[in-house]
């Protein structure tokens, strides 16, 4: 009998002692799915005999005595942009809506061979083009903090999932926040890695300069369980709480500037958390970033205008409105401006090499300036000043995706309204491991009691 939220760890140690099977669990699943999926809208196509098919060829492998693989036993979804063999794989758009891939992408396939079992595809932001998730050819996905919110995007139908336990743990992409906004806005863990670090081979692009493949998970010790298997090195042995002498840096601008009150009273809370652990908090100047945001879109817009080109030639009309709009921008844009964003994406690589050999083991920042807004708010308000949602929700994350450093989003606590806030941690590129370790200290630290919250509220325990 499987009840309440379970770990990798406590779904496996279940395994071994046969407590359960992998074919209970995944049925379980698929009857939250059933039952709970229908609210949230957080897949698009359920794989419910692939997935109880795989769960009982994992069973008699261990049966068989074989040797059974690092995530034996373990349900988990896959955005819909990542192609699965012979399950639809939408994009979110209505063109592909009957597109069916003969191979999984390479991420699917690595994960498979460790023994995992495929629940699914999740529901997207178009052609992962946008940050609300608010799908017009499949409907909008629901945040289940409150779902007259958003989850955030792109990877928004995976965070819900996650979040509400609709699956242990889910695979996004990332091209400026689309795995670390949503995990934020639904508090959960979302890591990208350094970039190429994960292959995505196999996924439809927004930009191959920009994009990534990253894990969405309830907890740090399940990412460092599925970061693991995916970077293909073991973080296991930095689960432990003591980052004494880990040298955080705090930005002096930028990531305190257009910010939510309330999220800002949180992100120092945790700033103080990681200084009562043992860090050492370092004020950090990142005023060479300013600016960043366009030369982000460019390079975005640019690659993801010409990943469309066909598919914009024959069938413009049924893209909706905020994703054709931003692949229409992409024609107006000259090689020279997007060869002049390349070069300041090479400024921000060398920036932040030099200021984590130099300066700091980690940078803190908040994820996202604001808690998730409204299903169908398109703008958003810092006192007098407005900017459009995409804008604000991709201010803080896509400099890293530029820089190519690794970011995690963590849960650092609930505003007044009930909605969750994300703590951003970064470091050099290739030490993820500094990631894990920071993460799992605050999180033993702080997050015992949001986890509860969490659980009653979006997953019904």
């Amino acid at each position: 009998m499987v009840v309440g939220r379970k770990s990798i760890m406590e779904l496996q140690a279940g395994y071994s002692k046969h407590w359960f099977t992998p074919y209970e669990v995944t049925k379980n699943y698929l009857k939250r799915i059933r039952s709970k999926d229908p609210v949230l809208n957080s897949y698009i196509t359920v794989a419910k005999k692939r997935a109880l098919n795989e769960a009982k060829i994992v069973e008699a492998k261990a049966k068989a005595g074989e040797q059974i693989g690092l995530l034996y036993g373990i349900p988990l979804s896959y955005k819909d942009n990542i192609a699965t063999k012979g399950i639809r794989t939408t994009n979110g758009s209505s063109i592909d809506a009957q597109h069916i891939p003969h191979k999984n992408a390479a991420i699917v396939q690595q994960l498979l061979l460790q023994d995992s079992i495929l629940l699914g595809k999740n529901n997207l932001h178009e052609y992962a083009l946008g940050i609300t998730s608010n799908n017009p050819h499949y409907g909008p996905v629901h945040n289940p903090w409150n779902p007259q919110y958003t989850p955030g995007g792109s990877s928004g139908g995976s965070a819900a999932a996650v979040a509400a336990d609709l699956t242990v743990a889910s695979i996004g992409t990332d091209t400026g926040g689309s795995v670390r906004i949503p995990a934020a806005s639904c508090g959960i863990i979302g890591l990208k890695p350094t970039y190429n670090k994960v292959s995505t081979a196999g996924v439809f692009y927004v930009s191959w300069t920009l994009d990534h493949v990253g894990p969405l998970t309830a907890n740090m010790t399940d990412m460092a369980i599925i970061a693991g298997v995916m970077t293909k090195q073991s973080y296991l042995q930095e689960l432990k709480r003591d980052i004494r002498g880990l040298r955080v840096g705090v930005p002096t601008s930028y990531f305190n500037e257009h910010i939510d009150p309330e999220t800002y009273l949180l992100y120092r809370d945790s700033l103080e958390a990681l200084e009562s652990l043992g860090a050492i908090l370092i004020d950090t100047d990142v005023s060479f970033i300013a600016g960043n945001a366009d030369v982000s879109l460019t390079i975005a817009a640019s690659e993801a205008g010409f990943i469309h080109k066909s598919r914009m030639a024959c069938c413009l009309s049924q893209y909706g409105e905020d994703a054709r709009a931003l692949l229409e921008s992409s024609l107006k844009i000259t090689a020279l401006r997007y060869i002049e964003a390349l070069k300041k994406k090479e400024m921000y690589i060398n920036a932040f090499d030099r200021l984590f050999r130099e300066s700091i083991d980690v940078l803190a920042t908040p994820t996202i300036p604001l808690p998730a807004r409204k299903i169908g708010v398109n703008e958003v308000h810092f006192g007098s000043y407005t900017e459009s949602i995409f804008d604000a929700m991709t201010r803080y994350t896509g400099i890293f995706n530029m820089a190519e450093t690794p970011a995690i989003s963590i849960p650092c606590g609930l505003t007044s309204e009930g909605l969750p806030v994300g703590l951003q941690l970064v470091a050099a590129r290739g030490r993820e491991d500094l990631l894990i370790r920071a993460g799992y200290a605050y999180e033993q630290d702080q997050l015992g009691d949001f986890y509860r919250q969490r659980d009653v509220i979006c997953a019904g325990y």
